[in-house]
């Protein structure tokens, strides 16, 4: 954020300083000050601060506009520079990361690894992590076939194989994925046999079970209209063309019958780790 020149008793011009990109410090430092409003605070943000001899500099700085210092150091000795130099300049300053690293250590029996910049790379996983789940629902369900290009993994099932559930979870973890629901007498969009055959996998389940929920989803909706829907011999055909396709196109197939969505998930990082080994990208750090 750029400087703003002011009066001291005009604004108070507060200080984010970090020896990493000071990007986790500022946020911080915004969303406590939303609640002062109507705030005439000034936002500085000063990141790489590493050594004694910058920490100096920008005190001088800070005390010329009677300014305040809130900082996230993971380095214990810099944190101690500030806190002295703020002291000997008459200059407030607000350790927002060494109180929580100390309890920590306590709690945990750990050392940080005081290395500058690692909130940053968990600030950049979230956001990746934010994006999958916005895929996961902007491509659920059939929607958008020309962004299908993008996913990492295409589930495919008849309806009510838990492909949104399990779209959705698998988001959350930081993967791309689409899925879509095999219809009747309906054929699937072209973009779905364009796809790598090793990012898409097929759900299934018995006809018993998908009927018992394929049931239980018509009440909850006081829906009686729809039978063949609910009728077995309807439901085993659905399956058992589904199971065809996915033989035809080499897909590998998961039977969610008695699989929770954690289960699945697992078994789906199985599956694409051994056909095409650990694939890089957002949230391959974990497992699901």
């Amino acid at each position: 954020m750029s400087r703003e020149n002011g009066r001291p008793d005009q604004y108070r011009h507060v200080f984010a300083v970090s020896d990493g990109t000071g990007q986790t410090c500022e946020l911080l430092l915004q969303s406590a000050l939303s609640q002062f409003e109507p705030t005439r605070a000034v936002v500085h943000r000063v990141p790489q601060i590493r050594t004694a001899k910058q920490v100096e500099e920008l005190m001088q700085e800070v005390a010329s506009l009677n300014g305040v210092i809130v900082y996230t150091m993971v380095s214990p000795e810099l944190r101690h520079v500030v806190t002295d130099l703020g002291r000997q300049r008459g200059v407030p300053t607000v350790d927002i990361l060494g109180p929580i690293l100390t309890r920590l250590t306590d709690l945990l029996e750990l050392s940080p690894m005081a290395k500058p910049g690692i909130f940053r790379q968990l600030d950049q996983e979230y956001f990746k992590r934010i994006e999958a789940v916005d895929y996961a629902v902007k491509h659920d369900d059939g929607q958008d076939p020309d962004g299908w290009v993008n996913a990492e993994l295409m589930l495919v099932g008849v309806s009510r194989t838990s492909k949104t559930p399990l779209s959705m979870y698998l988001g959350y973890r930081g993967w791309r994925v689409a899925n879509l629901p095999l219809v009747p007498n309906v054929e699937p969009p072209p973009q779905l046999f364009d796809l790598d055959p090793k990012r898409v996998i097929g759900l299934t389940m018995t006809p018993e079970r998908l009927r018992t929920i394929r049931l239980e989803r018509l009440e909850s909706y006081n829906c009686s209209d729809v039978e063949s829907y609910v009728m077995f011999d309807s439901i085993r055909k659905e399956v058992v063309e589904a199971l065809r396709l996915f033989a035809a196109r080499g897909w590998p197939v998961l039977d969610m019958t008695h699989k929770s969505i954690e289960e699945a998930a697992t078994e789906v990082m199985r599956i694409t780790w051994s056909r095409a080994g650990e694939r890089k990208g957002p949230g391959r750090r974990e497992t699901p």
